[in-house]
């Protein structure tokens, strides 16, 4: 859930131009409209979708129904796709000299396919080596989230996931893997409900040393 007050914008801003310098930032036009407004659009357009679906829109558990679908785009599913809503990320010196695997496993993952605009549900595996920052816990679950939250193709989100931790600990010694079920799969199309998608991103000694790649995989249960 966003906390208005553990956001931070301008690291938000940084992240979001290391990106883009990476090529792997969400397609977007920038924040052109205020956030009012947005809503007001959403709720008529989302009105006019259903209006087409010959749904009547008189009725009493109907009528407010565009309004609440502009409020859960807007609060809830996508507030990703603002930086102002970047998470304060609390680093340390890593005065220890802590030079192990730091892994956070099993975060939870709650996105939007962009293709279709229905649920992604699953879960990211978080590892990194600290090099001269110690990340907060918590902030890792906070990055998962921000970027989960917006309309996604895995591929790109588990990407961000890992551009946007390599810029704020200052190494790419970052392992991401995210195991999620696609409903656009799932509840559509092919309407397959036993596929899950299975992503990764590895970077520095996490790419090049198989050792370490190995006890990561099996550290999160894979092989």
């Amino acid at each position: 859930m966003l906390d208005k007050t553990k956001t931070d914008k301008k690291l938000g801003i940084e992240v979001n131009h290391f990106l883009d310098a990476h090529n792997v930032n969400t397609p977007n036009m920038g924040n052109t409209i205020k956030i009012e407004e947005k809503m007001l659009i959403i709720e008529a357009c989302f009105k006019t979708i259903m209006e087409s679906l010959d749904l009547d829109l008189a009725d009493d558990s109907l009528k407010e129904t565009p309004k609440r679908v502009s409020k859960m785009f807007l609060n809830e599913l996508c507030w990703g796709l603002f930086t102002d809503n970047f998470p304060k990320c609390t680093t340390v010196q890593n005065k220890m000299g802590y030079n192990e695997m730091v892994l956070e496993k099993n975060i939870k993952v709650s996105s939007l396919c962009e293709h279709h605009f229905v649920t992604i549900w699953g879960k990211a595996h978080i590892a990194y080596i600290p090099n001269k920052k110690v990340l907060g816990l918590s902030k890792i679950n906070r990055i998962v989230e921000y970027f989960s939250r917006r309309p996604q193709i895995q591929e790109r989100l588990s990407s961000q996931i890992f551009y946007a931790l390599e810029y704020i600990l200052g190494t790419n010694d970052i392992g991401v893997v995210i195991n999620a079920e696609h409903f656009c799969v799932k509840t559509r199309g092919v309407e397959d409900v036993n596929s899950n998608t299975i992503t990764s991103k590895l970077g520095g000694k996490f790419m090049k040393e198989s050792g370490l790649r190995h006890e990561f995989m099996t550290l999160i249960g894979g092989k």
